[in-house]
């Protein structure tokens, strides 16, 4: 892998990894926070640099703070009894890692502080927050604006293949982020003069038969929505569009380590450094309220040369120039 910035690697030894000489912060403070992380799914890399980073702010699970994990295992209809588990657990605070999870917990709960991670689409578009300056509410956090990429995502996917006119685009109506990364995909589609076919998937079983619908249409690329169902197995999709030898773009740099084609989007792994952050200052004392919303101010352009020569496609050198990571 060839690396065209320097990139911020946050590791650890896994969930278990805050073990460490903290005793003494624990036993000044006294008292052992408990705070709730709700997720749609396990993440390996974001849970390990949001516990790496509580580690430097001076928190030991065990000691000083206890983790409650509430994973859906990408069922998000499970989200809304979880969230109400770790209200009758009476917790701190709440991580909420992504857009469905954190209308979970703002269902759940109106009182207990929410600290929003990794948020697909606009929270103040999504209802989840007054504005980003001022979020009111118990609500507070980082949006990863991804939705408001997606028409940055069909001109690079047009950039790389400037013939291409005929693009489908894959995404689960049931997700509520998805309507943001639709719209504003159907806008640049106009723009460039692009026809994009809309394919429709509400359960993986579904995959297979929208794959083949896209060959059907003829596509040409492909614009995978990584949100809702389509999120749960980023192999199995990067896997489908190398079968059908269809170049496709992704929203963040996971998909693309994966083994698909490209991506352009925020790292949401390690976004969850100033996660914990947030979750250090609200159990100091800081209202959600007083909090801004943050976004990220850095986007990263992934491609993936072994996926190109599985497809057979040649990288434009332009594109490769532009490119913040090349995978060889």
């Amino acid at each position: 892998m060839k690396t065209r910035r320097k990139f911020i690697i946050a590791g650890g030894a896994g969930l278990c990894l805050l073990a460490a000489p903290m005793a003494s912060i624990a036993q000044q403070q006294g008292k052992v926070w408990r705070v709730g992380y709700l997720s749609r799914r396990a993440g390996e890399a974001r849970d390990k640099v949001f516990l790496t980073s509580l580690r430097e702010l001076g928190y030991v699970e065990g000691q000083n703070i206890v983790i409650e994990w509430r994973f859906a295992k990408g069922k998000a209809d499970l989200l809304p009894e979880l969230a109400a588990d770790l209200v009758r657990l009476k917790v701190d605070c709440i991580v909420a890692n992504g857009t469905i999870a954190s209308h979970a917990a703002k269902k759940a709960t109106s009182t207990i502080p929410i600290v929003m991670g990794n948020s697909d689409d606009d929270p103040v578009r999504q209802g989840l927050v007054a504005s980003l300056a001022r979020p009111g509410g118990n609500i507070t956090g980082f949006s990863n604006i991804s939705a408001d990429l997606a028409g940055k995502r069909l001109q690079l996917l047009k950039e790389t293949l400037p013939k291409a006119s005929r693009v489908a685009m894959i995404w689960d109506p049931d997700s509520r982020p998805a309507m943001g990364y639709v719209r504003e995909t159907e806008v640049a589609a106009r723009a460039l003069g692009v026809q994009l076919q809309s394919l429709e998937v509400r359960d993986p079983e579904e995959l297979e038969n929208a794959f083949r619908a896209a060959g059907k249409g003829s596509a040409e690329a492909l614009i995978v929505v990584g949100t809702g169902v389509l999120a749960n197995d980023p192999a199995r999709i990067v896997n489908l569009a190398i079968k059908a030898r269809l170049p496709a773009i992704y929203n963040g740099p996971s998909w693309t380590l994966a083994g698909g084609l490209m991506s352009y989007g925020s790292n949401s792994a390690d976004q969850y450094r100033h996660v914990a952050t947030y979750v250090d200052k609200i159990l100091k004392g800081v209202k959600p309220s007083d909090l801004p919303i943050e976004q990220p101010m850095k986007f990263e352009l992934v491609i993936n040369l072994k996926a190109a020569k599985q497809i057979g496609l040649t990288i434009p050198p332009n594109m490769l120039a532009r490119a913040d990571k090349v995978i060889e």
